[in-house]
C-alpha cells in the first residue's frame, strides 16, 4: 500500500494522520496475517524510532476503526490483517502456522445463528484447520486420515 492510500484511508475513517498510523496500516496490508512483533519491524524500517507501545496502540485504532482485523488463534500471537470490510475467512497450518485466506463467495450461505440463545450475532468467525502443501509435502504423501491421526496424537502429547 502506498503512503497516499494510507492517509485516505485513516482520512475517510476520521483518524488523524500520523506517520506511525501510515507506517502500520500499509505494513498490514503488505504484510497480511503478521504479528505485531513483525509488524513492529517492518514499521521500523520505514519511520526509524516507534516505541512498541505505539504500534499496539495504532493497531488497536486501526482495529476499532474498521481499518484492520485482528485474528485471534489459539496459542498463537494476535495476527493482523488489512482485509476487514469483507467477510473471507482463513485456513490455518497446524504445524507450521501459515494462515492464508479463503473468500466466501458473495451470497454463500452462512452458520446458522444461535437465536435460541438470545445472542444479537454482528459477527460470524469460521477458521478451517489443515496442513499446507509445504508441511504436507515435508511429512510425506499419507492419507488424509493418518496425517490427521498423527495431528491428533502430537496435540495430545503436547497438552
Amino acid at each position: 500500500m502506498i503512503e497516499t492510500e494510507a492517509k485516505a484511508l485513516l482520512r475517510g475513517a476520521s483518524l488523524r494522520v500520523t506517520r506511525p498510523r501510515v507506517a502500520v496500516l500499509s505494513a498490514v496490508h503488505e504484510a497480511p496475517h503478521s504479528d505485531a512483533s513483525t509488524l513492529l519491524t517492518l514499521v521500523r524500517t520505514r519511520v526509524g524510532a516507534v516505541s512498541t507501545q505505539a504500534v499496539y496502540d495504532v493497531l488497536r485504532t486501526l482495529v476499532d476503526a474498521g481499518l484492520a482485523r485482528r485474528i485471534d488463534l489459539p496459542s498463537s500471537a494476535a495476527r493482523f490483517e488489512g482485509r476487514s470490510r469483507d467477510h473471507h475467512q482463513h485456513v490455518v497450518c497446524r504445524s507450521c502456522g501459515t494462515i492464508a485466506d479463503v473468500d466466501v463467495p458473495q451470497g454463500a450461505p452462512r452458520p446458522g445463528t444461535p437465536e435460541d440463545h438470545g445472542f444479537t450475532v454482528d459477527h460470524v468467525e469460521v477458521t478451517y484447520w489443515g496442513l499446507c502443501p509445504g508441511c504436507r509435502a515435508e511429512r510425506g504423501r499419507r492419507d488424509p486420515e493418518s496425517v490427521h491421526r498423527s495431528l491428533h496424537e502430537e496435540e495430545q502429547e503436547n497438552f
